[in-house]
Order: C-alpha cells, then structure tokens, then sequence
C-alpha cells in the first residue's frame, strides 16, 4: 500500500491523535514507505518541539506534550515492526 496523500500530513494527523498505528495497518506498508513514514514523523517532531509555549500556559504546554507522545509512540511502534519483520531501516 502506498502513501496516500503528503507524509508529513499523516505525521501531522499522528500528532493530533486522528490516525494511530497498529501491526495490521503497518503491515501493508512497504519498507521504503516506512523509512518515508519514519523521516516525516521526525521532521514533525522537530517542528513541534521548536513550537515556544507561555510557560504559565498549562493547557499549550499538555497539548505539545500529548503530540510528541504520540509521535513518540508512532515512532516506536515502526521500530519494533521493523525490527520484527527484518527490514531495513
């Protein structure tokens, strides 16, 4: 299965919660559509990381934080498909 749409508009979408990674849904995912997967989510990492937050701003600062768990997790769920399917990161 091929990307549909723009990567770093799914690493986007990861961020706020509206799509999450499964094993069956990453199966159908060809390697190199990982890597792509894989570069977007990070570019979006560092994205939202360089976002500046109102230090006395709880709610900005849970929000940033919730989007790069996920990230985190989507990032670290690839991994370990990766890593149990023997492909090529």
């Amino acid at each position: 299965m091929t990307i549909s749409g723009s990567p770093k508009m799914l690493a986007y979408d990861v961020a706020k919660g509206l799509i999450a990674f499964a094993g069956a849904t990453l199966r159908k995912y060809s390697p190199d559509d990982l890597n792509v997967i894989m570069n977007a989510l990070s570019i979006v990492q560092r994205e939202i990381r360089a976002d500046l937050v109102p230090p006395d701003d709880a709610l900005q600062i849970r929000d940033k934080n919730q989007k790069l768990q996920r990230l985190t997790q989507a990032v670290s769920m690839i991994n370990a498909h990766m890593r149990q399917r023997r492909l090529r990161s």
